[in-house]
C-alpha cells in the first residue's frame, strides 16, 4: 500500500470514529431528554439563562418560565423563594423570560432584570421586581422610571443600566427565551419544568413533593 493510500485510509478511519461518536451522543440525547440540560444547553436551559442557585451534581432542575407582570407568577413568587430556602443545596433553579404581550410593563420589567443581570444584579432586581409588583404591574402606561429607580436603589451603574436596557441585544436576548418556551409548548406563566418534565403544580405542598421524587 503506498503513503497516499494508508494516508487516504487513516483519515477515512478517522471520520469514521467520528461519525459514530456523533451518532451515539444524538441517540443517548434522544434517550434521555435531560442529558442536554444537564450538560448545560438545550432549549430547557441555556447557557446563559439565569441561575438562581446550582448544584454541581445537576441532578435536578427547575425552570420556571415568568411574566413578572403575571399576578400568577407574583403569587408563586414566595413559594419559590421557600422551596429554595428548603432545596437550594440540592435543587438548581432556573429561570426564563416570557413576557405576555398584553402585560405593558412586562417586557420593561424583564429587560431591567437583564440589564441588572449585566452588573450581577439578577436576582435582586428579579426579587425587587416581584416585591414591588402591585406598585408596577396591571398598568396602562409604562414604567420605565420606576424601573430605573429600582435600579439606582440597587446601586447599579445608571448609565451601564440606561444603555443595557435600551439596547436591542437585551430585547433579543428576551425573545430568544420566549422562543424556546414557545417551541416547548408554553402558553402561559407560570410554566414549571423539572428534569424537562412539564409539571403543573397547584400547591407549595404540590412543588415540595415533585421535588422530593425527583431527589429519591
Amino acid at each position: 500500500m503506498t503513503r497516499t493510500a494508508r494516508i487516504a485510509l487513516t483519515l477515512a478511519l478517522i471520520c469514521g470514529v467520528g461519525l459514530v461518536a456523533l451518532l451515539l451522543t444524538n441517540r443517548s440525547r434522544a434517550e434521555d431528554p435531560r442529558a442536554d440540560v444537564m450538560a448545560g444547553e438545550s432549549a430547557l436551559v441555556r447557557a446563559n439563562s439565569h441561575r438562581l442557585s446550582i448544584v454541581p451534581d445537576g441532578r435536578v432542575t427547575l425552570v420556571e418560565f415568568l411574566d413578572f407582570e403575571c399576578e400568577a407568577c407574583g403569587g408563586v413568587y414566595p413559594l419559590v423563594e421557600k422551596l429554595r430556602q428548603e432545596y437550594g443545596e440540592r435543587v438548581s433553579f432556573v429561570v426564563r423570560y416570557f413576557p405576555i404581550p398584553s402585560h405593558v410593563n412586562a417586557e420593561r420589567a424583564a429587560r431591567a432584570a437583564e440589564a441588572a443581570a449585566q452588573q450581577g444584579k439578577f436576582e435582586q432586581m428579579y426579587q425587587r421586581l416581584y416585591e414591588t409588583q402591585s406598585v408596577w404591574g396591571e398598568q396602562r402606561t409604562p414604567k420605565d422610571d420606576v424601573f430605573r429607580i429600582f435600579a439606582a436603589d440597587l446601586g447599579l451603574d445608571l448609565a451601564a443600566f440606561d444603555a443595557a436596557y435600551n439596547d436591542p441585544a437585551t430585547l433579543d436576548r428576551i425573545r430568544a427565551d420566549i422562543a424556546d418556551g414557545t417551541a416547548l409548548g408554553v402558553d402561559a406563566t407560570p410554566t414549571f419544568f423539572l428534569n424537562g418534565q412539564r409539571i403543573t403544580p397547584r400547591s407549595y405542598q404540590d412543588l415540595s413533593n415533585a421535588l422530593d421524587q425527583a431527589l429519591r
